[in-house]
């Protein structure tokens, strides 16, 4: 696994996105999948291609089978290259729509910052945690990977736990959700160690947008999680964070898992950990074969004690 990155300083972000126009280089790759390589322009031999690496506008990708290489530009915006065959980075220059891209670059630099940073030997002792983590106690616990509270900015919400000890092939849980007067308001079965939550569907909605959410092992509500508490954000609430969400939508759009990744990188930023983690999970969803992606999420639940 890529070594854990310890993570910059906001001024130092919005520095580097101020300067992104004057960098040397078209295009940084953000994540590569496959034995993919790359010709550096004036050379005759092709060398390796490594996630982290600058590309300019002369030099060509010579891409594998099944290759999968997520590249960011220099204005922040994002393209992909997949399958076998040669790219010229001009060409792919003349895809991108570099107009408005302020925020874009700032999340893209951050998400970049995260990949590239050398390893900080103490970054496990000085984890600051953004807020409680769900944390049920004893053997029969189910530790889902969410804060204890947490706001949600989108509508969908994905929540991951680990299989306590005693579960045997064919068990299931229960995923109870319930009102602040603990009422149930929504009960689903699964087999699986996951769910999606969307807290836009009538059958969960309700008009105070608060959510107490819990996990049960079927049949025995002894082997349960910790409550989770979910507050939905309104409207009228963090008024700031939903224009500058608004301004990053107006940039960049969700059709790709690196570009969930660069709105994982948002919510992160604005203390949305839940947001981020759907994020991060959707983008492995769509290509869960890339480990970039893994090990970024992997970094972001372990900086934020979702995992150990």
């Amino acid at each position: 696994m890529r070594k854990l990155v310890s993570y910059a300083f906001v001024a130092s972000l919005l520095f580097a996105a101020s300067v992104a126009n004057a960098q040397d280089y078209a295009f940084r790759v953000l994540a590569n999948k496959g034995s993919n390589q790359v010709k550096k322009a004036g050379s005759s031999a092709a060398e390796s291609l490594k996630t982290g690496a600058k590309l300019s506008s002369g030099d060509e990708i010579i891409a594998s089978e099944g290759a999968y290489i997520g590249l960011m530009h220099k204005s922040g915006k994002t393209t992909e290259v997949r399958g076998a065959g040669t790219k010229k980075v001009s060409d792919l220059e003349q895809t991108i729509n570099t107009s408005n891209s302020s925020i874009a670059s700032r999340y893209a630099s951050f998400v970049m910052n995260k990949m590239n940073e050398s390893e900080n030997t103490n970054y496990r002792s000085r984890l600051n945690a953004t807020g409680a983590v769900s944390r049920a106690t004893g053997s029969a616990a189910i530790n889902v990977m969410a804060p204890s509270q947490a706001d949600l900015m989108g509508d969908k919400a994905i929540l991951r736990w680990d299989a306590p000890e005693g579960m045997e092939e064919g068990d299931s849980y229960v995923v109870k959700v319930e009102n602040i007067f603990n009422e149930e308001i929504y009960a689903e079965e699964t087999e699986k160690t996951s769910i999606e939550l969307d807290f836009a569907d009538d059958a969960i909605a309700y008009e105070m947008g608060l959510y107490l959410v819990k996990v049960y092992k079927k049949g025995d509500d002894e082997i349960a999680s910790s409550e989770i508490g979910i507050k939905k954000v309104k409207a009228g609430d963090r008024v700031e964070v939903q224009e500058n969400l608004a301004n990053l939508k107006s940039e960049v759009s969700e059709d790709s898992p690196l570009n969930k990744i660069i709105y994982a990188s948002f919510y992160e930023e604005n203390g949305l950990i839940l947001d981020a983690l759907t994020k991060y999970e959707e983008a492995i969803k769509m290509s869960p074969e890339v480990e970039d992606f893994q090990e970024l999420y992997q970094n972001f639940l372990i900086k934020n004690g979702l995992a150990e």
